[in-house]
């Protein structure tokens, strides 16, 4: 395996073999990793899409991996190729439930974004799965908005809490439209961000590819999305004008610096923020409540399979 784009390769199926996701060649292209990633030096590459099909049919890399119906996966596990499938179907579904409460968000004050992230925007969700979103609101309002948007989904019916979980968003990720870029820049944030897409707010997206541009050091083949994202929503007349009444209401700054001061406190004292390995940021910037990442378990995972078949 001494070719660097073998290896490139064969890192990126193994990779995803921790998500149970096989990949077809356009896929393999598209979330290409860069084994040397972690270099000092690390010039931009550029790889066709033809060159990776060539590479899939090196006998070297027919030893670790094989394909059926059009998708790649390590040997041994062409059973992961009917649950993707099956999760495709299951995720469609969830997307267009999910797309019906966008809908209503969008009225909310202070929202500028909204996209789905994790097994969602991989449409590799479980029934039971929950719905993990990202979402932007205007800067210097991030206290208030987060506060609005809860409430409103909670009222609803559809904030994941307790053991409410399936088809329930799980609000642990929000940005400003000023404060768009990862904190987190590692292989996980990498995979994650480049699936990411918005059903809300395609504008403030666009400004969210070019702050994170920093994941083609990563993969390759990060790029700025030329048309607008398939499933993002516009705004309206009535949502807009309904949107600027909220923002009035809401628009005196003692309301988000009070409620900045009640919902730190409680953070700070959730035992939760304090447990090792979680990932617990809260600032105006940024209100990211991760108190089990995924990316460490994933990282390991990865760094197993990799050491496994080395050996």
């Amino acid at each position: 395996m001494s070719d660097k784009l073998n290896k490139n390769i064969l890192a990126t199926v193994i990779y995803y073999d921790g998500f149970n996701y096989p990949l077809t060649a356009f896929e393999i292209w598209k979330y290409l990793i860069r084994t040397d990633y972690y270099a000092p030096k690390n010039d931009v590459i550029n790889i066709s899409l033809s060159e990776v099909f060539g590479h899939l049919q090196d006998k070297s890399l027919n030893k670790y991996i094989e394909h059926l119906n059009g998708f790649y996966f390590l040997k041994g596990k062409k059973e992961i190729v009917e649950f993707r499938i099956a999760n495709n179907k299951t995720s469609t579904g969830k997307i267009k439930k999910l797309q019906r409460v966008v809908w209503w968000l969008r009225f909310l004050p202070f929202v500028r974004m909204i996209g789905i992230t994790g097994a969602l925007s991989m449409k590799n969700a479980k029934a039971s799965s929950d719905w993990d979103l990202l979402i932007a609101l205007k800067y210097g309002k991030i206290w208030t908005g987060r506060t609005v948007v809860t409430g409103a989904l909670h009222l609803f019916k559809k904030r994941r809490h307790t053991s409410k979980v399936a088809d329930r968003v799980c609000l642990n990720f929000f940005v400003t439209d000023q404060s768009l870029e990862v904190i987190t820049k590692d292989l996980f944030s990498a995979s994650e961000y480049m699936f990411f897409f918005p059903l809300y707010g395609a504008d403030v997206y666009t400004k969210f590819q070019i702050k994170n541009k920093w994941i083609r050091k990563i993969k390759p083949n990060y790029a700025l999305g030329d048309i607008m994202p398939p499933k993002a929503m516009l705004d309206s007349f009535f949502s807009k004008r309904i949107r600027e009444i909220g923002e009035f209401v809401f628009a005196s700054s003692w309301i988000e610096n009070v409620l900045k001061k009640v919902e730190k406190k409680r953070i700070m004292s959730n035992p939760k923020t304090h447990q090792e390995g979680s990932l617990i940021y809260a600032n105006d910037d940024a209100l990211v409540f991760l108190p089990n990442p995924h990316g460490p378990v994933v990282f390991e995972k990865f760094k197993e399979k990799i050491e496994q078949l080395n050996g």
